[in-house]
């Protein structure tokens, strides 16, 4: 039987983000174990972000539609996934966030849906 402290989240986002404090909110209101990565404070290592490439593609992680993507006017030059990737990890503002992670699963933006799913066996196996 798994309880919701055994889960452990870790999230990546930045604190004047309302969606990665939702994500924060979302875990704490369900006794889940989290751990909080500011990026403005500890840029996230190359080899965690592959981690997230490699199950999502890059695409899935950049903020397209934000401020700091226009900035630079990336919308009119073709990446492919290593060029975009790089890119990522160059500048972390341009990630969507917060990119959540338990286990082998992760998640990029808000989703809730997917948060649910990894806690899911913990409440399936609750006595009722």
């Amino acid at each position: 039987m798994v309880s919701p402290s055994e889960v452990r989240v870790q999230i990546f986002g930045r604190r004047e983000s309302a969606a990665t404090r939702q994500a924060q909110r979302f875990f704490s209101e369900r006794r889940v174990a989290l751990t909080f990565v500011d990026l403005a404070v500890r840029p996230m290592a190359a080899t965690e972000l592959h981690r997230f490439v490699e199950r999502l593609g890059a695409r899935a992680l950049a903020d397209a539609e934000g401020r700091r993507w226009r900035d630079l006017g990336l919308g009119y030059l073709r990446l492919d996934d290593g060029e975009l990737a790089q890119r990522l990890l160059a500048d972390q503002r341009l990630l969507r966030l917060p990119l959540c992670r338990s286990g082998n699963a992760v998640s990029v933006g808000p989703d809730p849906a997917a948060w649910r799913s990894w806690l899911a066996p913990t409440v399936a196996s609750r006595p009722r």
